[in-house]
């Protein structure tokens, strides 16, 4: 990471470069330490930029969070927009090549693949209400994006379920964040990938039509 910047060196910084960088620190910190514990002062130090620099843009440590949680879900956006699943033709397996595409992530350490919003809101979500707000916009329109492919798969394989889109798509948030959980519990991704194997297993059978009953073999 090298040393932080000295203030003279701060008021070189590119126009806007001294807030991507908090930003992108206290994606990092934050994923590695939780909201409590990241100070200013660890987010400035990551960051290699001065306290100076972090009131110049932020009023206080919320404000980077919220700002934070936005700079994270507008990366993620891109992120998960190019990625390969997105080219398959066949909504069914959009879905479940999403889920695989998750699991296939979850290597290195833990804050390089655990959600900052699923983090900042455990702790963040009775306490500080902006913060909270911020992570259900954004882990909802994710789930939207998911929601978008199962919606399709419904039609596409003429499916009649009795669940809706919208619950199946927070469902496999639901696992999602569960995993994460447990990968910081056991201090590894082994149960979390294993999560998503039973996740994949179960999408497969819910998104395929069942074959009709009765009648000739």
């Amino acid at each position: 990471m090298g040393q932080p910047r000295t203030l003279s060196e701060n008021k070189r910084l590119p126009r806007g470069e001294a807030r991507t960088r908090l930003l992108d620190a206290a994606m990092r910190v934050i994923r590695e330490q939780g909201y409590a514990a990241s100070s200013v002062d660890d987010i400035c130090a990551a960051a290699g930029v001065t306290k100076g620099a972090f009131f110049h843009h932020f009023a206080a440590k919320e404000e980077l969070a919220v700002a934070a949680a936005d700079h994270f879900a507008a990366m993620a956006d891109g992120f998960f927009a190019t990625a390969p699943y997105r080219s398959l033709p066949r909504a069914r397996d959009r879905v479940i090549g999403y889920v695989r595409f998750r699991q296939a992530i979850m290597s290195g350490a833990l804050s390089d693949y655990t959600c900052l919003l699923g983090t900042m809101v455990q702790e963040a979500y009775d306490s500080h209400p902006a913060i909270r707000s911020a992570c259900d916009r954004h882990m909802s329109d994710h789930a939207r994006m998911v929601q978008r492919d199962i919606e399709a798969a419904i039609v596409e394989e003429q499916l009649a379920p009795t669940w809706s889109a919208e619950s199946l798509a927070y469902h496999t948030q639901a696992v999602m964040q569960g995993s994460f959980i447990f990968a910081k519990a056991k201090h590894g991704a082994d149960i979390a990938r294993g999560n998503l194997d039973h996740l994949i297993a179960y999408l497969e059978i819910i998104l395929t039509k069942p074959k009709p009953t009765g009648g000739r073999p």
